[in-house]
């Protein structure tokens, strides 16, 4: 594990615990509860089941693929603890996970100088808050970084950007509310070259998906980037909000037909207790998840391990909190 994902060591699983307490208590306790009866499978058990997980928004697609699976490890295992059921579940949900993460990431961004990331995604899910977020993060590892507010449709989300910069100590590079997108993005990169920052994080128009000149803007942006800097960009993320469910799911796919998303950063995990839509998301998408928002603060932007995640997840003791 590398320096940047030690960067909040101390406070990580604290704050994972804190986003996934209303999961817990509201989903995964309902699981556990179901898992517990003494009694054995059933030979309608899957119905049952299927509702759980369709009620912590897993989607039709994800819940039946892995009914499917379950299916096939009872019947083949001649499975007839709820337990054991319990259990494999548990595996079957990381593998899920594992396999969008497929391979470790490098989170500290070092294979190329300048490091350009392209941001996308819809109004409203917290693009320019990850951007700060990531901002601060890079700058906690003495990363020199750039700010591009190439989102000039909104004067507001050139406003919020400079706060974040100032904030983080990150350059900013802005024109005029109205400008050309792709033009911001081309100064940025040139003035990155020159300055030689080591990360370059362009924000984008928070673009509905449905809105098709909006999205040729965006490849548009993309073109230029590459033009500049040809192995450019070197990531697109997406930021989704968690609280959309599948709504943002049918948005990444509208997505990836203008351009190659790399990554995921799903947003206000804290905010919902239908967590499940990570799932679906690993599943249906097959992108990795880089990081997950778990709060407001600038540290609340963590690296995403599975791992940590399903453990954190399934943890039996859920407490209530303490009423001020």
């Amino acid at each position: 594990m590398n320096f940047f994902k030690n960067i909040f060591s101390g406070k990580k699983k604290e704050n994972l615990s804190e986003a996934l307490y209303p999961s817990k208590k509201n989903f995964i306790s309902k699981i556990k509860s179901w898992f517990s009866k003494s009694d054995s499978l059933f030979e309608e058990w899957t119905e049952e089941l299927e509702d759980l997980l369709l009620q912590y928004d897993l989607g039709v697609d994800t819940t039946f693929y892995i009914l499917d699976e379950l299916q096939k490890s009872v019947k083949e295992n001649k499975i007839v603890e709820r337990e054991k059921v319990y259990e494999l579940l548990q595996k079957l949900l990381l593998a899920i996970l594992e396999k969008a993460n497929s391979t470790e990431y490098d989170y500290s961004l070092t294979q190329y100088s300048p490091f350009i990331v392209l941001i996308v995604g819809v109004n409203g899910v917290g693009k320019t808050t990850s951007i700060g977020k990531l901002a601060h993060m890079y700058q906690l590892q003495s990363k020199k970084v750039m700010l591009a507010a190439a989102d000039t449709f909104r004067a507001a989300a050139i406003e919020q950007l400079e706060i974040w910069s100032q904030r983080t100590q990150a350059v900013l590079v802005k024109r005029e509310f109205g400008s050309d997108p792709a033009s911001v993005a081309y100064d940025a990169i040139k003035s990155a070259l020159a300055k030689k920052m080591d990360i370059v994080l362009i924000d984008t128009a928070g673009r509905l998906h449905n809105k098709i000149p909006l999205m040729h803007e965006l490849t548009k942006i993309y073109n230029v980037v590459k033009k500049s800097v040809p192995e450019a960009p070197h990531e697109v993320w997406m930021i989704l909000d968690s609280t959309t469910g599948q709504n943002g799911i049918e948005q990444a796919k509208k997505f990836l037909e203008y351009s190659k998303i790399t990554g995921l950063i799903v947003t206000k995990l804290d905010g919902t207790s239908k967590g499940g839509v990570l799932f679906s998301i690993a599943h249906q998408l097959k992108i990795p998840i880089r990081f997950i928002g778990v709060g407001e603060k600038q540290n609340d932007l963590i690296p995403f391990e599975a791992k940590e995640f399903i453990q954190e997840l399934f943890e039996e003791k859920v407490e209530e909190k303490t009423k001020v």
